[in-house]
């Protein structure tokens, strides 16, 4: 085992047990407030309102019917909580210090605590809190899931991104609000419908291909293909996607002298870390990147990282339709 190995195995044994010590913590104290078993917190009478069990990935949770103080550990659950008008009493960060949004509503995450980092919560920050609701994913968390789970009812869906749909649909029952998440998919449905008309209907819509170029600091630069938050916009959108790009799959990833692959009729790009570090400031300014077919005909677009890479949820998309049409109507 490499050295490099070793440190990571070694880390990721220690934060394990560190999870599985905190929650062996909290069991011990035998609070009235930490009931995952009986389905939730007992300490701001969420159960009073009686409890509903819901199928997760992590396998059937119990949670109270009108949660009162949600803790959201990634940016689709924020988004979900807020699209379904909940504000969060906590919620985790991309980086240190950074705010907890930049593209939601700032009433709406008014107050939010923040609780560590997006895979790496405080679990002390988290319990301070006295959640009666924790909503996250296994992709982010599953090593946290013990410890979680002792502090309140937790709800993971599997992954993030492609699955927004699905995920919000999950939220939606944990916080006990079916209806209005019922609503919010009948308004963004008609939203896309609306921003399809106004590109000239699905066929012409179809005929133009749509990318995403999305910089990034300390790796390859990536091209979305269709398992991605942005790919599932493009599809609502109907618009058309590049042969190489119209795939299963994450990205297609790219050095600046492979950039001529991000050819598209329309490209959307972003970068995240440093634009210069990112390689955004040479490669845009670069021979290849100017001979791109978007660029030469002015419908390649700059965009916000933080809406279009963490606005996973029907707010953020809504909001990046409302981009594309503003972009192309220029």
């Amino acid at each position: 085992m490499s050295t490099t190995t070793s440190r990571t195995f070694t880390r990721r044994i220690t934060v394990a047990a560190a999870a599985t010590a905190f929650a062996v913590s909290l069991a011990a104290c035998g609070s009235d407030d930490h009931e995952q078993a009986d389905g939730g917190s007992a300490s701001d009478g969420a159960g009073a309102a009686g409890t509903h069990t819901l199928s997760t990935v992590m396998g059937d949770v119990k949670v109270g019917n009108a949660p009162k103080r949600v803790v959201v550990l990634d940016t689709d659950a924020l988004d979900s909580a807020v699209t379904l008008g909940v504000t969060p009493v906590g919620a985790t960060t991309v980086v240190d210090k950074a705010p907890v949004s930049t593209y939601l509503p700032a009433a709406a995450v008014k107050g939010v605590k923040p609780v560590g980092l997006i895979g790496a919560p405080n679990l002390e920050a988290v319990a301070a809190l006295k959640p009666d609701l924790i909503l996250s994913s296994k992709v982010r968390d599953e090593k946290s899931y013990p410890a979680l789970s002792q502090i309140a009812p937790t709800v993971f869906t599997d992954t993030t991104g492609p699955t927004w749909r699905e995920n919000f649909d999950l939220h939606a029952d944990a916080l006990g609000k079916k209806n209005e998440a019922a609503k919010v998919v009948a308004d963004y449905t008609a939203h896309a419908g609306r921003a399809t008309d106004a590109l000239g209907g699905a066929a012409k819509a179809k005929g133009t291909t749509f990318g995403f170029v999305r910089f990034v600091e300390g790796a390859d630069t990536r091209l979305y293909l269709n398992d991605t938050f942005v790919g599932s916009v493009f599809k609502d959108l109907q618009v058309g996607r590049p042969a190489n790009q119209d795939k299963d799959g994450f990205s297609l990833d790219v050095s600046p002298e492979q950039i001529d692959k991000a050819d598209a009729g329309v490209i959307f790009y972003s970068a995240y870390g440093d634009p210069k570090k990112a390689k955004e400031t040479d490669t845009v300014a670069g021979p290849l990147w100017q001979k791109l077919d978007a660029v030469r005909k002015g419908r390649a677009f700059k965009v916000d990282d933080n809406l279009w890479m963490l606005g996973i949820g029907y707010t953020g998309a809504n909001k990046v339709l409302d981009e594309i049409q503003k972009d192309l109507s220029k």
